[in-house]
């Protein structure tokens, strides 16, 4: 590779990584993160929806993690305990799985698209 920028994305893959990004919240904040570390500066309809993604993947996400983390102890130490915070990381990852998913609807369109529950804590 010999440094060069990589061109621009064309408004179509510009609106296609948008939409990847928000999609990827289903597998939690990594897609979101690899999309707008990668791909943001090269488009910006992608650079926007990517961070907001990010922004709102990332505490579920780390949640989710902790929930399963918690149940993982409990089931060796009290299994009905574990199965709670088994279902709670489910109820999270649920969440986030059907908000992910109007929000790709959504940029798919072409239009932005703004979490209402968003910390929008990177900018």
């Amino acid at each position: 590779m010999n440094g060069a920028p990589l061109p621009p994305l064309t408004p179509s893959e510009d609106k296609q990584w948008a939409f990847i990004s928000h999609c990827g919240g289903i597998l939690g904040c990594v897609p979101a993160f690899l999309v707008y570390k990668f791909l943001g500066p090269r488009g910006r309809f992608t650079a926007q929806e990517s961070l907001e993604a990010l922004n709102f993947t990332l505490p579920p996400t780390i949640v989710a993690v902790a929930l399963n983390l918690v149940a993982f102890v409990f089931v060796f130490i009290n299994p009905d305990i574990g199965t709670v915070f088994s279902m709670l990381a489910l109820l999270v990852w649920t969440f986030l799985t059907i908000f992910s998913v109007i929000a790709a609807i959504k940029v798919d369109k072409g239009q932005p698209y703004r979490y209402a529950l968003n910390l929008r804590v990177i900018k």
